[in-house]
């Protein structure tokens, strides 16, 4: 069984792609607390149930956020550790986008019964603070726009459960803000009209919507990943090719395990070779076989483990 010798250019490029999330993600914190902090002041003057939502929303995202940026930080340190555990870490990186969906459904509760309440209890808006909302809504969908696209580009660089949630967590931020904006405004422009009290929090109902999607979407990205599914069925048949293509050079195979651990692959092969056979002869096909397999399936490791017996693979 071998595990090669690392390349350290790759290692690397990997390096600096962790660290270009890192320093993302320190970014989106804090423009997501600057922004947030003139959002309060515009809530709590404008009177807006829709404002004052979007607010515990930026909260929630905020705590997010972080639990993401420290996720990372810990990924990073401990790569110059003399003990890396790989399977551990990524777990970490898979809670997190757990955590993140999980806070996006605590806001969608918040934002759903204060909308609510709204409904039954209309108020009108305070026109000063509604018009700094309208400023700092118009910013924060240039700004969680930027931050939607620039997390969405290093996703698809370097993909992991934690930037899969910052994209779709900004996009999120981008609409929600972009539907307070909208309301802000036309509460504005139509107020002497009786009906105009409802539009606040009806909008509100928007960003449920979108917070209902993101929410479930990243929770369900991130959690098979963290209960260890097993390969997707295209990565199957790779690997089930490749072992046809060796098929003379080992006797019987006698399972395969595999596992995720945030972006990368486990995979662990147990063949049965002819027990005549040198073991540098073995070792060359255990070296074919696995550079084989690393080359078509990205952010793989593949560990063959030569076997003499049927082992007790566990059943996915």
């Amino acid at each position: 069984m071998t595990h090669g010798l690392p390349d350290e250019s790759t290692d690397a490029a990997g390096d600096a792609a962790s660290l270009a999330k890192e320093r993302m993600v320190l970014t989106s914190l804090i423009v997501d607390v600057v922004l947030w902090i003139p959002d309060i002041a515009a809530a709590v003057l404008s009177g807006s149930i829709t404002m004052f939502a979007d607010v515990l929303k930026c909260g929630n995202e905020i705590l997010a956020t972080f639990f993401a940026y420290i996720t990372l930080r810990k990924m990073n340190r401990a790569k110059g550790g003399a003990f890396i555990y790989d399977y551990g870490m990524g777990k970490f990186e898979n809670l997190t986008g757990i955590i993140t969906g999980v806070v996006m459904f605590v806001s969608l509760a918040l934002v759903f019964f204060t909308a609510i309440h709204r409904i039954y209890v209309p108020e009108e808006l305070v026109a000063e603070g509604a018009y700094l909302g309208v400023a700092l809504m118009a910013l924060g969908v240039t700004v969680n726009t930027w931050l939607w696209f620039k997390n969405y580009r290093l996703y698809q660089k370097s993909p992991s459960p934690i930037m899969d949630s910052q994209w779709r967590l900004f996009r999120t931020k981008a609409f929600s803000d972009a539907s307070v904006f909208c309301a802000l405004v036309f509460s504005l422009l139509l107020q002497e009209f009786w009906w105009s009290l409802y539009i606040d929090p009806v909008a509100s109902f928007v960003i449920v919507g979108f917070l209902l999607s993101s929410g479930y979407r990243v929770i369900m990205s991130s959690l098979p990943d963290l209960l260890d599914k097993t390969l997707d069925e295209s990565l199957q048949m790779v690997i089930v090719r490749e072992l046809a293509a060796f098929f003379d050079e080992y006797i019987e195979l006698h399972g395969v395990r595999s596992r995720r651990s945030g972006s990368h692959i486990y995979i662990e092969i147990h063949l049965e070779f002819d027990g005549n056979r040198k073991m540098c002869e073995v070792q060359d096909v255990i070296n074919r076989i696995k550079t084989s397999l690393e080359a078509k399936i990205p952010r793989s490791e593949v560990s063959i483990v030569p076997t003499s017996f049927a082992c007790p693979v566990q059943k996915k």
